[in-house]
This record gives C-alpha cells, sequence and structure tokens, in this order.
C-alpha cells in the first residue's frame, strides 16, 4: 500500500477536499464501500498523488446543525492527523451512516485509517479483475 509521504503540518488544506458533484458522484459509482460502527467509507481514484477527503453528513445523523459541524470538523481533524497513513491518489468520502454518534477523536481516526484500508484494497482487486482477460 503505498502511503502519502508529505508530512502534514497546519490547517485541513483546499486541496485536500472532494468539492465538485461530479467527484462525489464518481466515487459513489466507480468506488468500493466500507462499513464500521460509526460511519461508511467510499474510496475511488482520483488520478492525482494527493488523497482527499469528502463528508457526507446529513441531519440523518444528527438534527442539530451544531452538532453536525461538530462532527465534520472531527472527521476532518482525523483525516488531517493520519494523512500520511492512508494511500495515496484516492477520493475518501465519510458518510454518516449512525445516528445520534458522539464521537471522540482517536476511535474516530482509527476507524478512518481502518476503513478506508479495506475499501481500498476493495477497489484495487476490483479493478485488477476486471482489468483480467
Amino acid at each position: 500500500m503505498e502511503t502519502n509521504s508529505q508530512p502534514l503540518r497546519g490547517r485541513y488544506r483546499t486541496w485536500m477536499r472532494v468539492k465538485s458533484g461530479a467527484d462525489f458522484q464518481r466515487v459513489y459509482r466507480q468506488g468500493n464501500r466500507a462499513k464500521g460502527s460509526l460511519f461508511t467509507i467510499a474510496v475511488a481514484a482520483n488520478g492525482t498523488p494527493t488523497t482527499r477527503l469528502g463528508l457526507s453528513i446529513g441531519k440523518r445523523v444528527w438534527k442539530s446543525a451544531v452538532r453536525r459541524n461538530r462532527l465534520r470538523r472531527l472527521v476532518r481533524e482525523a483525516f488531517r492527523l493520519s494523512y500520511t497513513e492512508l494511500p495515496e491518489g484516492i477520493d475518501v468520502i465519510v458518510i454518516g451512516s449512525v445516528p445520534k454518534i458522539v464521537p471522540e477523536l482517536e476511535p474516530l481516526r482509527e476507524e478512518l485509517i481502518h476503513l478506508t484500508g479495506k475499501a481500498h484494497r476493495r477497489y484495487r482487486e476490483r479493478q485488477a479483475s476486471e482489468a483480467a482477460p
């Protein structure tokens, strides 16, 4: 598994974000998913050497915007802290799937790393099987 070699310091930057709706749709259609106890991850290659994060955390998770935004901030921080441990060149979409989740940073970070690796392995296996004659 390739990992991002550059150490990440400072803020969560704009180049680390999946922003366009087309990119979200590409990951949903072409990517693979892994479901954990806190959230679901969708992963697909993005054709660049960087790993990017997209968030899909809706009212189903928390009706309160304050709580949803807190969860989003924690996921972004977990991504920033574990950036060097994630595979390179992928888009990672975090989908909120557990209602009323009250996460802590470290368990969230561990699950992010684990589920991203699992979904990325599935994605590579599927790509290899489609490419094989």
